[in-house]
């Protein structure tokens, strides 16, 4: 394909994914303008993938529904399953795109460091520091969360908190920085417009 003749909006997908848990479906634009259509029963996972959507320049539509009588666990794990699957989708053979791209995210007293590897490989390391897991969307479930993502995405991913006290403040960092590293990584090179950014000629 003529790389000049890719447009804004052309790299979308639409994953759903129905279990005895959980029922899911997410589209994902990754040249998008940060609309966010989102509805799950979780308020602070819709915060989170507000974020993804605003910082990333990611328009996102989610439709969740999971069996939250037992804990925001299993609703919070499958929409990450969903979300890495249509992001691996959606960048579909990867030509062209930056690839590598990493940010520092601050928040308040909340450090985030992210980097990211559109690698065609899943593979994660998440520190998400202390937690205290509480609540319904505790540190140690986003940390969860980024690691189904990544194994899904085929992306390697690692977030390191370098400071942080409070909770939200720091997964709130965290998701800003996976977002804008997205963002980046997921951008077209203007130097290798229809290249795979691989010495193996496929990611």
């Amino acid at each position: 394909m003529d790389p000049s003749a890719r447009k804004i909006g052309a790299r979308t997908a639409t994953i759903e994914r129905e279990t005895g848990e959980s029922k899911i479906s997410i589209t994902v634009g990754l040249d998008g303008t940060g609309m966010a259509d989102i509805d799950t029963p979780v308020g602070f996972l819709n915060h989170m993938l507000s974020q993804i959507a605003r910082h990333g320049l990611v328009d996102l539509t989610v439709r969740v529904k999971g069996d939250t009588e037992t804990g925001t666990h299993h609703t919070i794990e499958d929409t990450a399953i969903v979300l890495g699957r249509a992001i691996d989708k959606a960048l579909g053979e990867r030509r062209g795109v930056v690839r590598m791209a990493s940010a520092l995210v601050p928040l308040d007293e909340a450090l985030a460091q992210v980097a990211l590897d559109l690698s065609g490989r899943g593979y994660a390391v998440v520190n998400m520091g202390m937690s205290n897991n509480a609540g319904e969307f505790p540190s140690d479930m986003a940390r969860h969360f980024f690691e189904a993502m990544a194994i899904e995405g085929r992306f390697n991913l690692h977030i390191r908190m370098l400071s942080g006290l409070n909770e939200h403040h720091v997964i709130e960092a965290a998701f800003k920085g996976f977002a804008r590293s997205l963002r980046a990584a997921a951008a077209f090179d203007e130097r290798a417009k229809d290249a795979i950014p691989s010495t193996k000629g496929q990611l």
